[in-house]
């Protein structure tokens, strides 16, 4: 194993092989020698060096300064400038590139890998704070977006809660019970809605924090799927037709019933909702065998293959690649209510389950998600 990957940058040959030789004993690799600016640049993008060496007087349509100006600029690797004989106005435009230290041709071998050590671990050191502002930036934009989300989805329950009760506080006595139970009947559902976003964001919560445990035990995956699809169907009411069918023996199957109804309570969820005119929602079920790897062992077994169909909106090209961030929505939902999280939990159960899930969708006609699950068959 090497210490890194250099680049070499010198148009003189006979240093080039030196200052490569020299590299090599010290333990690093040296992808390749270059002796042109354009050329170090085509190199940087092919092999993604740790540390570039850049003679500082390079011949060519760009020297060395320039070269390690648009390096560090672009691709953010950090430059040792290689130098003997220097005018002050070319040590000057070095100096504004930031090099990350600079080796005086001839050189000792024990020169040469001090300075190369010291600018590594800078660079290394220089790659965690860009990673960690970067994260920081993320988590600040994710507060932002969740800020964002919690006060509009929230508004509107709260506001059902406070009416409803403000009327059954002044008329209640007056009303009806069929009118009562139905401002409680709005009550109750506005509660349920809140009390459904705080799971999410719990649940992402524990999944970033690594708390979240994959509890797989012995189910009848083909009664969990018909009892859900006929639970989904109660919700949809008359305008959708939630079907389900199996094609297999799913019996008996080790899974995580917890997470395997966040993924498809979710999936079968938007499919109705994304199918404002209605229309049918299929769920299947087969079996595809298939390896997983389980304790850092592959193996052969059975999977289980879910697909969910809508006739619906369709996903935007653009959106797919984003459907699974949290908060994200699609561009074509219009006023169709949403937190943005539901995917995202799709997404983690899938991954805890060690399965895939694919999209296929077409606008104005529908979208199929496939989620493809390892099963373990429990032995009798």
């Amino acid at each position: 194993m090497t210490k890194g990957t250099i680049l070499v940058v010198e148009d003189e040959r006979i240093i080039a092989l030196d200052i490569k030789q020299s590299l090599v004993n010290l333990g690093y690799s040296v992808p390749a020698i270059v002796f042109s600016g354009l050329q170090a640049l085509e190199k940087v993008i092919q092999c993604a060096p740790d540390l570039v060496l850049m003679d500082i007087m390079l011949q060519g349509e760009m020297d060395g300064v320039t070269t390690a100006e648009r390096i560090r600029r672009v691709y953010q690797i950090p430059v040792v400038y290689l130098t003997s004989h220097t005018d002050e106005i070319t040590l000057q435009r070095a100096k504004e590139t930031e090099p990350f230290g600079y080796i005086v041709k001839p050189f000792e071998e024990k020169d040469l890998y001090t300075t190369v050590e010291i600018a590594m671990a800078r660079g290394k050191a220089e790659t965690e704070m860009r990673k960690a502002l970067a994260k920081e930036r993320e988590l600040n934009e994710l507060k932002s977006r969740f800020v964002s989300m919690v006060s509009h989805e929230f508004r509107t329950p709260m506001a059902t809660i406070l009416f409803s009760a403000g009327l059954l506080e002044s008329y209640g006595s007056e009303w009806p019970d069929n009118k009562k139970i139905k401002h409680l009947q709005r009550i109750q559902t506005a509660v349920q809605h809140m009390t459904e976003m705080l799971d999410y964001v719990l649940f992402l919560g524990q999944s970033e924090a690594g708390k979240l445990e994959f509890q797989p035990a012995a189910m009848n995956l083909e009664k969990f799927c018909s009892d859900l699809s006929e639970e989904m169907q109660l919700l949809a009411g008359e305008k959708h037709q939630v079907s389900f069918i199996c094609q297999g023996d799913f019996s008996s199957t080790i899974m995580d019933e917890r997470l395997l109804r966040h993924i498809f309570t979710n999936l079968l969820s938007n499919a109705i909702k994304y199918s404002p005119q209605g229309g049918k929602v299929q769920f299947k079920l087969t079996e595809k065998i298939a390896s997983f790897t389980r304790t850092g062992e592959s193996q052969p077994a059975k999977n289980a293959v879910f697909r969910i169909e809508d006739q619906g909106i369709g996903i935007p090209e653009k959106d797919i690649k984003h459907l699974f961030e949290s908060f994200h929505r699609a561009a074509n939902v219009g006023t169709i209510s949403g937190t943005g999280l539901g995917l995202a939990i799709v997404k983690k159960s899938v991954d805890l389950h060690q399965g895939t899930i694919e999209i296929e969708t077409k606008l104005g006609v529908g979208t199929t998600f496939i989620v493809m699950l390892p099963t373990i068959p429990l032995k009798t």
